[in-house]
């Protein structure tokens, strides 16, 4: 009699503390394009970006199995769409009235995403204000979009990181990029630069297919915790200071 009590206690701490993970796994794409950094870091396994490091960390906490896939990034969209993926991460101000569409649903916010004019500190006087750029050579990456770019002469260079050679070369007085790739070019260029004004601002979340939405409370949970503990701070950190 003493053992079998033994025994569905076992069982049932056993039960307790075992993770208990998603029954489907969520297919994810591995290959973040190679101008989001330093959000993903193309073949770079020790320091994979921020999301690369923080995604497998965000699902495990959640107790969610990823299934791993290698679409080109451009692709990343048409997948989403056919359910060949299921989630991945944007920002809605990046949307037209923040709305990720019909097929999706998104996470709780995860990281702040702000654009700023960037300068050298030489010249950041003259920068402390948006309506500093009307009229002016504003250095941007060719591609994105920027709300305002009526209201200034575009110098679209190929990435953040040219942005940055293009300050220091005097090709341009000031630029507009996010914040965490700035900082992190300026870092891996020894080349300080001044965020300036601010742009605009928004976050960073999951965008995963409806179908999935009863995973969003577990998902939420894990970003809160992955705040809390300070995760997602180092993460960051460790790329931009």
């Amino acid at each position: 009699m003493k053992r079998s009590v033994i025994a569905v206690a076992c069982f049932v701490l056993f039960f307790l503390t075992t993770p208990i993970y998603a029954d489907t796994a969520l297919k994810y794409n591995i290959n973040g394009s190679s101008n989001w950094v330093p959000y993903y870091i193309s073949n770079s396994p020790e320091n994979p970006g921020i999301l690369g490091e923080l995604v497998p960390l965000l699902l495990a906490n959640a107790n969610i199995k990823i299934e791993k896939h290698s679409f080109p990034p451009r692709r990343t969209n048409y997948a989403l769409d056919n359910g060949w993926l299921d989630f991945d991460f944007v920002s809605p101000s990046r949307f037209p009235n923040n709305d990720l569409g019909e097929l999706f649903v998104q996470s709780s916010a995860i990281i702040a995403i702000e654009e700023h004019i960037i300068t050298l500190a030489s010249n950041a006087k003259d920068w402390q204000s948006s309506d500093n750029l009307t009229g002016q050579e504003i250095g941007t990456v060719g591609g994105y979009f920027y709300h305002d770019d009526t209201e200034f002469t575009r110098v679209d260079f190929s990435s953040e990181r040219e942005l940055i050679k293009a300050l220091y070369k005097d090709r341009v007085k000031a630029a507009i990029s996010g914040d965490l790739p700035a900082l992190y070019w300026a870092k891996q260029l020894n080349c300080p630069v001044t965020l300036a004004a601010l742009h605009s601002k928004g976050h960073l979340v999951m965008r995963l297919r409806k179908e999935h939405a009863a995973l969003l409370p577990r998902i939420n949970a894990a970003i809160a915790d992955l705040q809390s503990n300070g995760t997602v701070s180092r993460i960051v950190d460790k790329y931009t200071k």
